[in-house]
């Protein structure tokens, strides 16, 4: 009988040991955070500049509180790039930030950048049209967009030649996006994360209802029609504009991560694989994969059983 209960044992240790490995192969970060594209209060080094970030426009930089990127004033346009590449395959930006004003009339927005083009101003929310990467929108003021609240939060994933819609407030170039009613002047921290898996994936996450919940905004998977890929050297960055109607756009803190899969790095069988892979991997096996590990787990057992007492029966009657 021992040698069933070991087999058991031996069976239990190989199904515990398979499933840890696939709850390892989940995204993970590494720490910390990326200080190249990482912001954080004082914002400044100690001789008044920064040693990973470049700003200019209207720009406005309290120590204690925020980089502001334009005030509650018209025609305000400023900008903050990071000055190298951001070069991580898969990574996430959290980032916190404040829009206000006085006015109840308010515009025009601000913007998150993953770019070729770096610290170049232009008439898309600060930044230069027929950019090549990504944007992601904190658009305020409403222009011409029927049936949408605003403001209103959407990607565009520019390939260098096509312009900004900004007549219909981007309604042609949108990827993906989300009304967010109360995201100006909210009571809370106002938070976003952004998560991008290369080539695969985009998903954005907003909190400024309730600290500490966050909604989904919107989660874009990769096709043909619609491809997530970015320049090979892109410069993280914000930019921020107003108009006739204003508004305080505000960064407040940014940490930016890298993402990876622990199973990539250390597992034979994943040798040569993106992280990306796993996450498709483990999507596609689901539950069914987990239910049938369990009952292999339990096949052996059940056979091993078996196969004991046929070799008791066997044996017993030998002995006449």
């Amino acid at each position: 009988m021992r040698w069933l209960t070991s087999l058991c044992v031996l069976a239990a240790s190989w199904t515990a040991g398979v499933l840890a490995a696939d709850a390892d192969s989940e995204m993970k970060s590494v720490p910390p955070q990326l200080r190249t594209h990482s912001l954080s209060a004082p914002y400044l080094d100690s001789d008044m500049a920064s040693r990973w970030w470049d700003f200019g426009g209207d720009t406005l930089i309290r120590a204690d509180k925020y980089v502001r990127l334009a005030a509650d004033q018209p025609a305000q346009s400023g900008w903050l790039f990071s000055r190298i590449p951001l070069t991580a395959n898969n990574w996430e930006i959290e980032m916190e930030f404040s829009i206000s004003g006085k006015g109840s009339l308010h515009g025009d927005g601000f913007a998150l950048w993953v770019t070729k083009e770096r610290a170049q101003p232009g008439n898309v929310f600060g930044h230069v049209d027929r950019f090549e990467g990504l944007g992601v929108f904190f658009d305020t003021y409403k222009n011409n967009r029927p049936g949408v609240v605003f403001p209103y939060v959407m990607a565009m994933m520019g390939d260098g030649n096509t312009m900004y819609d900004r007549a219909n407030d981007g309604k042609a170039n949108e990827l993906g996006g989300c009304s967010a009613r109360g995201l100006r002047g909210s009571t809370v921290p106002s938070k976003a994360r952004l998560t991008y898996i290369k080539d695969e994936s985009l998903s954005l996450e907003l909190q400024y209802k309730t600290e500490g919940t966050w909604t989904k905004c919107f989660d874009i998977k990769a096709t043909d029609a619609v491809p997530l890929k970015l320049p090979n050297q892109a410069y993280l960055g914000f930019s921020a504009h107003t108009g006739d109607l204003s508004d305080n756009f505000d960064i407040v803190d940014v940490q930016t991560k890298n993402l990876y899969t622990p199973r990539a790095a250390t597992s034979r069988q994943g040798y040569g694989k993106t992280a990306s892979s796993y996450t498709r991997q483990k999507e596609g096996g689901g539950w069914m994969w987990f239910f049938f590990k369990l009952i292999l787990f339990a096949g052996l057992c059940v056979g091993a059983y078996v196969g004991y007492n046929a070799y008791r029966t066997r044996n017993r009657y030998s002995r006449f």
